[in-house]
């Protein structure tokens, strides 16, 4: 034995420490389209929705569905191709929460920041880990490790 510690040991070894401290593991290729778990509609998406739309609405209960489509958009949605902006503003997002705007039933309007992580009770979050996470684009094809 060399002593080296291959790309693939060091991965496993990060996933074993990760779902010490509580994360799920799922491997990227079981939620791929087409996967066994599928998450993911297209290559294309970076964010798993379904999960991004559950935290919303376990996170925010106050908030209407229209609210909360809107944070959903603006998490999502990229205004500029300017990776360094899209995240700046991702981190403020996470931070900050999301500045929505509804209407109140009433014809008010009402402003409120929808939380996309729950900083006060950190178990209430979906804590995932993911390897092997393939996203495909224009430029080519990504496969962060984890």
């Amino acid at each position: 034995m060399s002593g080296y510690l291959d790309e693939d040991a060091v991965e496993q070894y990060a996933i074993h420490l990760l779902k010490g401290l509580g994360y799920t593991y799922l491997h990227g290729p079981d939620i791929a389209p087409g996967g066994p778990r599928e998450e993911r509609s297209s290559f294309k998406d970076a964010v798993l929705v379904g999960r991004l739309r559950s935290a919303l609405t376990r996170l925010n209960p106050d908030l209407p569905a229209s609210a909360l489509g809107d944070a959903l958009r603006k998490v999502t949605v990229h205004d500029t191709t300017d990776l360094v902006l899209n995240n700046q503003r991702f981190h403020k997002f996470l931070i900050e929460g999301v500045d929505v705007e509804y209407s109140d039933g009433g014809g008010t309007v009402r402003y409120a920041k929808a939380r996309i992580i729950n900083f006060a009770d950190p178990d209430a979050n979906d804590w995932l880990a993911v390897n092997q996470f393939t996203i495909k684009e224009d430029a080519g094809e990504r496969r962060p490790d984890l």
